[in-house]
């Protein structure tokens, strides 16, 4: 969702009470450089924290920045997914903090970082660089336990009240509508017993929630008889042995075969759910949100318990799909876990939104406890990697297809789930490893996680011995991230490696893919001679590989790239429209943006403006498409000087600044081939003779201080602005 500036969650469900929190935040916002609000699981501190954040968004230039914690299982990822949260896919090979740092450096912003309380330690080391180095950056934390970082203002998150207030009730009441919009409180005596409930929940809004997802099965008077039973029972520990009476905690052994008695070797009046325990923060609270947390679990089917289980190794949103592709087994066919999940969305489980659902931090918790009383822990994780190494397979052998766009997006969006099935493949599986690191890195690189794609590449390679196609792949992998981050002596060591590896080999698709990695470090280098040998070469040695190939398509760009650095404009512009043509052919957007790059370069070389705006417009739409902060800013620059070539001087500097803009968030100063810089410095000095230095530097500086979409869509508009 977009604010006016910056990115933060949609809402999906109504807010209810919250003034005096709000009020408080609003205070502490203004006046403190980093506040934490903590309290227990479900007490409702992401939902404060987002409220109070789209409050605040337009206080600060740059904007509301949220990065969820939640999925991360240990700090190895926290870096990049706070550089993912405030825009920054850095291209260098600086460190990770250094080019956070510098990226924030001279930011107004608001940085949430939600459900911090697993990753303390490394949240106050990195929080205490950021705002050393960047004063004008403001932080919101959630978390269960304050980080203890220096500066830290504390706020308390206390649960709804349920004396003299009509919260918690309003609360119980919207989710009720929520789920049947005909029900409500109206029945006689049904608002005595919902204030009842919220009572016994002691405000809670999780547990609330998870009461009121009740109501299908019970009346409301139902609901408070049984809470009230519940909370009563002397000497209940939810999730013992026991507590589910003679059915376990999936149903009898006879129920659809599942396991019962789950637990039996614990001591009584133990269990693993007092892990979920945090002892120096309101503990009797903790037991009741288990216990409603316990309560909702029981009235679940055996197999929807079964998949709340199964669901917990996801770490980002997941559709239909993947959910039976990551739980179906035993007693859970497809086609069940289709009907359970849509059981755990009745109830509040799981949250759906469209056609994706994602489950609440605090209750995959509780399901990952299960998993492991179940003792399929190592199943669950097995199943999840399996279907993530099928999802790369997938996408690679999808990439030069119609739906490149949507599968560059799934491996985007699916990063999270991608790292955690690699880490599990490189402990037990280094074969799998090796085929997904090398199946998803060139998305990676393109997505602008370089340092995670050498790094799996790297430990990949150093995992054990792995020969063919897969190691040309991770070779390859390890050579175009370095030469994205100018790391030209090892991307060439890499290139030639690829070749001696794919001729012993005999693979014609990985001869094209070296050639391509060292093709583009020898024009980056000042050689496209030798990179324009090389590639007509490799072209007519791999005739055999089809004319849609992926690594072919790349093969023949080096051809364009080389023909437009040496001059030989008319024969670059037949290979770059003959290129696009086959691109477009097969719905590949990624090789095309790149063909109307170079016939834009090529249209303004030629003293062509308008069509080289025209073909840059193109490109940048397509880069857009791919998330491709990279290739938009290269897109921007040339679009600038063709702007420039026609005139306008100050439309042309404001596209400038918005280059300029997007060359900061992949960590470079301008690049691209070496013909491109003394385009743009032409053009520049045009830009700056038609309007004057002082015109132009306060339209550059609009485009740089604009919000990144906002400038790209002014770029795009084609009426020209003489």
């Amino acid at each position: 969702m977009m604010t006016k500036v910056g990115h933060l969650p949609e809402e999906t469900s109504s807010f209810v009470g919250r003034r005096a929190e709000l009020a408080r935040l609003h205070t502490a916002l203004t006046t403190r450089r980093m506040t934490t609000l903590i309290g227990p699981g479900g007490v409702g501190k992401t939902r404060l924290a987002l409220r109070a954040a789209r409050a605040a968004a337009d206080r600060y230039a740059d904007g509301a920045w949220w990065a969820d914690l939640s999925p991360l299982a240990d700090d190895r990822l926290l870096l990049p997914t706070v550089s993912d949260a405030v825009g920054l896919a850095d291209h260098t090979l600086r460190m990770p903090v250094e080019a956070l740092c510098e990226w924030l450096g001279d930011k107004h912003l608001l940085l949430v970082l939600d459900s911090a309380e697993h990753l303390r330690g490394p949240c106050s080391h990195l929080l205490a660089e950021i705002l050393t180095t960047s004063t004008g950056l403001s932080v919101l934390v959630t978390s269960r336990q304050p980080l203890g970082t220096r500066g830290e203002y504390v706020v308390e998150v206390p649960p709804l009240p349920v004396d003299g207030a009509p919260d918690a009730l309003q609360l119980f009441a919207d989710r009720l509508r929520a789920a049947d919009p005909r029900a409500g409180l109206d029945a006689p005596g049904d608002e005595a017993a919902a204030a009842e409930i919220c009572r016994r929940l002691e405000g809670i809004p999780l547990a609330i929630e998870l009461a009121a997802a009740g109501i299908g099965r019970h009346s409301v008077a139902q609901l408070a008889t049984r809470i009230g039973t519940r909370f009563d029972a002397p000497g209940l520990t939810v999730g013992a042995p026991g507590a589910y009476g003679s059915s376990g905690a999936y149903g009898s052994s006879g129920a659809a075969g599942l396991p019962g008695g789950v637990g039996a070797s614990s001591a009584p009046g133990t269990s693993r759910l007092d892990l979920l325990a945090d002892e120096t923060a309101w503990p009797r609270r903790h037991r009741t949100l288990r216990t409603t947390i316990g309560w909702s679990h029981e009235l679940c089917t055996p197999l929807e318990r079964l998949l709340w289980a199964r669901l917990t190794p996801l770490r980002t949103d997941f559709d239909a799909e993947v959910a039976r592709e990551v739980c179906a087994g035993g007693p859970l066919s497809p086609d069940e876990v289709d009907r359970a999940l849509q059981g755990l969305v009745a109830q509040s489980v799981v949250q759906r939104d469209g056609d994706r659902y994602r489950m609440l931090d605090t209750l995959r918790e509780y399901g990952r406890m299960w998993l492991a009383e179940l003792g399929e822990a190592r199943a669950a994780a097995d199943r999840h990697a399996s279907s993530f190494l099928g999802l790369a397979r997938r996408a690679h052998e999808g990439w030069t297809g119609p739906d490149q766009v949507s599968w560059y997006h799934k491996v985007s969006d699916t990063h999270l789930d991608l790292c955690a099935a690699l880490e599990h493949l490189l402990a037990h599986d280094v074969e799998g490893a090796q085929e997904m690191a090398g199946r998803v890195g060139f998305f990676w690189a393109c997505c602008g996680h370089l340092s995670e794609a050498r790094n799996y590449a790297q430990r990949a390679l150093d995992a054990g011995p792995v020969e063919g196609p897969h190691r040309t792949r991770l070779q390859w992998v390890l050579g175009v991230a370095a030469l994205l981050q100018s790391d030209f002596a090892t991307a060439e060591k890499y290139g030639a490696l690829c070749t001696a590896t794919a001729l012993y080999d005999r693979d014609d698709e990985g001869m094209l893919a070296a050639t391509y990695l060292s093709g583009i470090t020898q024009l980056m280098t000042g050689e496209p001679e030798e990179a324009l040998e090389a590639a007509r070469r490799v072209l007519r040695m791999t005739e055999g590989v089809p004319v849609d190939s992926g690594h072919r398509l790349r093969c023949r760009l080096v051809t364009v790239f080389a023909l437009t650095a040496l001059g030989r404009l008319d024969e670059s512009e037949a290979a770059a429209t003959a290129l696009r043509r086959a691109c477009e052919r097969g719905g590949e957007f990624w090789t095309r943006t790149y063909a109307d790059y170079q016939l834009a370069l090529i249209a303004l070389l030629q003293g062509r403006p308008e069509a080289s705006a025209t073909h840059a417009r193109a490109m940048l739409a397509g880069k857009h498409r791919l998330r491709d902060s990279f290739g938009i800013a290269l897109g921007l620059d040339l679009l600038a000087a063709a702007i420039a070539a026609q005139g306008a001087g100050a439309q042309a500097a404001r596209v400038y600044g918005t280059g300029h803009a997007y060359w900061r968030m992949v960590g470079h100063p301008q690049r691209g081939t070496p013909e491109l810089g003394p385009v743009r410095e032409r053009c520049e000095l045009q830009a700056r003779a038609a309007v004057g230095d002082e015109a132009y530097q306060r339209a550059f500086e609009r485009g740089q201080s604009d919000n990144a979409e906002v400038g790209l869509a002014a770029a795009l508009r084609t009426e020209l602005q003489l």
